[in-house]
């Protein structure tokens, strides 16, 4: 049933493609336009087969009596008659072929001088006794017989039927496969819907729905579907790797895509929000709004408390040495700097006295900071750690939390933040989006595999 869908696939494209390429047909393969015309109701074109009859008999004549005899003047006269019915009526029209009438018009243009504006007037000149004695009567029939023949040679009349339509009989071809494939579908589902318990005739029908082309009499072409699916079935044809691939360009072309909507438009949400104002409202105004908590935490206080922590167990001690340095420099210059220390100065043996009050106020901060850094960070620890300084934790964030929402919150300060937040979101979409084309989606569809894989072998 594979080779017979194919075979008549193939004789659907055949059909289909016919008329185009049927002037390849009749010029390399003429004993296929003999046997198919017929299917297709082409016919001779009666004009254009008596114009080159009457060509042939002029050649005759001028060989048998000769070019001034009164036969060939009369065939000549015929000539020049049926040249003016040919431009005035056009056979090719019918045949859609009146580009081919055009050609053969600017041929004879060209072959006869003084003739460049009128068909007509070339054709009268070129079959007139004076032209072609004057211009070598055979060698201009040889032209004639090579260069314009063969175009009217391709012209056919296709006959109509009485609803206006061309003529095509290719369904009488087709009727034997219809019924064959009909009567495979009626059996095949049948038997489907016998074989399994939970399948209905109906629903064996739904199953093999793509045979269906193969037997409705028009859209002959999309036979293409069950005549690929018949012989991937019975394995003459591996589309696998062409659906893989074709799937894996849809999903990445879609995603793609679907990416960069989603991002767009939580970014244009959040900056519309942030212009608006409502952004810093949801953070600093949420106890005069009912406020929907998950999971019964303050993310905000508890990302906080986070942050003190890992500033006083991480960070401190890093940079300690820093700390020692600006503030060695500050004690020093605002020592050396003051009214008191200048007044010292002009007091005979009191001038050392400023230096040696800087030194050693630096000294014994030095020594606070340098000899009991691991006794003051214990301290602070410890502190943080009972009931207490849990409590004075909490309250030094709320309260700063509240300060640094009262300062955001001046206008000066949010219009400068909006303003900054927006610029950010904006360079951060064109940005990520740009990633997100430049994305190795490929890698990604393996990895989606690999993951499928795992899960089902665990599974197992």
């Amino acid at each position: 049933m594979a080779l017979l869908a194919l075979i008549n696939f193939i004789l659907v494209l055949f059909d289909i493609s016919y008329i185009p390429l049927r002037d390849f047909y009749f010029r390399y393969t003429p004993k296929i336009t003999q046997f198919y015309d017929p299917v297709k109701g082409i016919e001779a074109n009666r004009e254009t087969e008596t114009y080159i009859k009457t060509v042939e008999q002029l050649q005759r004549q001028a060989l048998e009596f000769g070019l001034n005899s009164p036969e060939v003047n009369q065939t000549l006269e015929d000539l020049r008659t049926q040249s003016v019915n040919l431009i005035n009526e056009d056979p090719f029209a019918i045949a859609n072929k009146s580009s081919i009438l055009e050609k053969i018009k600017n041929q004879m243009r060209t072959k006869v001088p003084g003739s460049q504006k009128s068909a007509k007037e070339a054709f009268r000149i070129f079959w007139s006794p004076t032209y072609l004695i004057q211009e070598d009567f055979q060698e201009q029939l040889e032209w004639f017989d090579e260069e314009v023949i063969p175009l009217m040679e391709v012209n056919y009349y296709r006959r109509i039927n009485e609803n206006a339509q061309f003529i095509d009989d290719f369904w009488k071809i087709d009727l034997i496969f219809i019924l064959v494939f009909l009567v495979e579908f009626i059996l095949r589902t049948y038997l489907i819907g016998r074989r399994f318990v939970s399948f209905t005739w109906f629903d064996a029908m739904l199953w093999r729905w793509y045979d269906v082309f193969l037997f409705i009499p028009f859209w002959r072409w999309l036979r293409i579907i069950p005549v690929t699916i018949r012989l991937e079935q019975v394995g003459w044809l591996d589309i696998e790797r062409v659906r893989v691939q074709a799937i894996r360009g849809v999903l990445t072309s879609f995603a793609q895509e679907l990416t960069e909507i989603v991002i767009v438009q939580a970014i244009n949400q959040l900056q519309n929000n942030i212009e608006s104002g409502e952004f810093f409202k949801q953070f600093f105004e949420s106890q005069k709004r009912r406020y929907i908590d998950l999971n019964d935490i303050n993310e905000m206080e508890v990302l906080a408390t986070r942050l003190v922590q890992i500033t006083v167990y991480k960070a401190i001690p890093q940079v300690q040495p820093e700390i020692e340095a600006v503030l060695r420099y500050s004690i020093q210059s605002a020592v050396q700097e003051s009214p008191i220390s200048q007044r010292f100065k002009q007091i005979p043996g009191l001038q050392d006295l400023p230096k040696q009050i800087s030194d050693r106020l630096v000294n014994e901060l030095s020594k606070l900071a340098v000899e009991g850094p691991q006794n003051t960070y214990e301290s602070v620890k410890n502190a943080m750690e009972d009931p207490v300084g849990t409590r004075l934790s909490n309250e030094l964030v709320r309260h700063f939390g509240a300060a640094l929402g009262r300062e955001i919150q001046k206008e000066q300060s949010i219009t400068e933040i909006e303003s900054l937040l927006v610029a950010f979101l904006e360079e951060f979409k064109i940005n990520y989006i740009q990633r997100v084309d430049e994305e190795n989606f490929e890698q990604v569809i393996r990895e989606a595999k690999q993951l499928r894989q795992l899960t089902k072998g665990k599974n197992r």
